[in-house]
């Protein structure tokens, strides 16, 4: 890797730069997983390199590579979690299991007619992860949810029960009337219509 102390000087120069730049933030939790990715801007192989600067004050060589299929080259402190690789148009920085110390502003460059040319720079936010609390919150609303609709759907079976039975009940008592009324005998006539049926009939006779 070429002098990294005139690259430092060259990156310090421009901090304002860079922190007016940022193409984009990337949030991960801690623990995780994340890759950040870079543009190749360069029409031929060349150098790519991926620096990260804390604090606006502290910068550090991650790793560098001069073409897609050569090994990367990784400076002290960032051998074992990341991983540098890229292809035609893109160059990667890998980081597993992300720590706080991770978080900052990364950035990749290209050296270009004996010159760094600064390609991207991706500022880098590891969160905590969340607590037991907030994962026992969690857990208690989910079941609290599951329970509410159980009990819903029981109300609504019983009611609908309870209307079912309500119709049958008017049904056979509609079907007791009407049975009632076909078998009820039918009334005597009084006396007096009796007789004067049979005052007609004997009139008729004489």
């Amino acid at each position: 890797m070429r002098s990294f102390t005139l690259i430092t000087a060259l990156i310090l120069c421009c901090i304002n730069w860079i922190s007016v730049s940022v193409s984009e933030t990337v949030e991960v939790q801690l623990g995780q997983e994340v890759t950040l990715l870079c543009p190749n801007i360069s029409s031929e192989q060349t150098e790519a390199e991926w620096f990260r600067l804390v604090n606006r004050t502290t910068i550090s060589c991650v790793s560098s590579m001069y073409k897609s299929d050569s090994k990367a080259l990784f400076c002290d402190g960032f051998q074992n979690r990341f991983e540098m690789s890229s292809n035609i148009t893109t160059v990667f920085l890998q980081i597993k299991r992300v720590d706080f110390s991770d978080s900052g502003l990364y950035f990749c460059g290209f050296y270009i007619n004996a010159h760094t040319v600064i390609a991207n720079t991706v500022h880098l936010n590891v969160q905590e992860t969340p607590d037991g609390i907030t994962n026992l919150m969690t857990v208690v609303l989910g079941g609290l949810t599951v329970f509410l609709t159980i009990v819903i759907i029981v109300l609504a079976v019983k009611i609908r029960k309870l209307q079912t039975g309500t119709n049958l009940g008017s049904d056979d008592l509609n079907y007791a009337a009407l049975s009632f009324q076909s078998k009820a005998k039918r009334k005597r006539r009084p006396p007096s219509e009796r007789e004067l049926e049979t005052n007609v009939v004997y009139a008729a006779t004489r």
